[in-house]
């Protein structure tokens, strides 16, 4: 019966990180595949070659922000799983949901390096950003009102609600800064991954 099936559907929490890890590896090693050598016939000299790699810097910047980004999200989602007694179908499905984001961010990345100082390029890679983040709150928030979390503290859940509510306010404030300058709002945002990615001792954002 359609009833029974979906009360068993979903269950691995092993074949979901699976699937993730897969999404993830591939979406990562996307992101380099648009950062395209120097065009031979354009370089006739070494200040040719220096000024080929120096254009090259707004890709590797939008490069390394979205790997990192990526990365962020990665131990987010295999930080939730850890806190997860199983899954469901409805769970399961959410996390197909916010590995279809996964896989649109090598299309944002590309975008925003084309069209880098442009907002609207900005604006998209945010909502790409934004919408990872909405969905990984979702996903915590029905598996702890469904009992699929382990008997985690209450200081732990909240310091998982806490860890991507501020995330997403500093991301939105990044974006923010591109009514500015696009630069500005990429920026912060590297700037704020690299707190994430490195958590150190002294935290200009404090209980990240």
């Amino acid at each position: 019966m359609p009833t029974w099936y979906n009360r068993i559907a979903g269950q691995s929490l092993e074949r979901l990180a699976a699937l993730s890890d897969g999404i993830f590896a591939v979406a990562m090693t996307i992101l380099v595949l648009d950062i395209h050598a120097p065009a031979a016939h354009a370089v006739h000299n070494e200040n040719d070659l220096w000024l080929a790699l120096c254009s090259l810097a707004p890709r590797l910047l939008v490069y390394l922000m979205s790997f990192m980004t990526l990365g962020i999200f990665w131990i987010g989602q295999q930080t939730q799983f850890n806190q997860l007694s199983q899954s469901d179908r409805h769970l399961t499905w959410i996390h197909i949901a916010f590995l279809a984001l996964v896989s649109i961010m090598p299309f944002s990345t590309s975008f925003l390096a084309e069209f880098i100082g442009f907002r609207l390029a900005l604006l998209l890679y945010w909502a790409n950003i934004l919408l990872l983040g909405l969905i990984l709150d979702v996903s915590w928030r029905y598996a702890d009102h469904s009992g699929l979390v382990q008997d985690s503290s209450h200081e732990v859940r909240c310091a998982i609600e806490r860890r991507i509510l501020i995330a997403q306010s500093l991301y939105a404030f990044g974006a923010f800064l591109c009514i500015f300058n696009t630069y500005w709002g990429i920026g912060f945002i590297v700037l704020v991954q690299l707190n994430y990615a490195i958590a150190p001792r002294f935290r200009p954002f404090s209980r990240l």
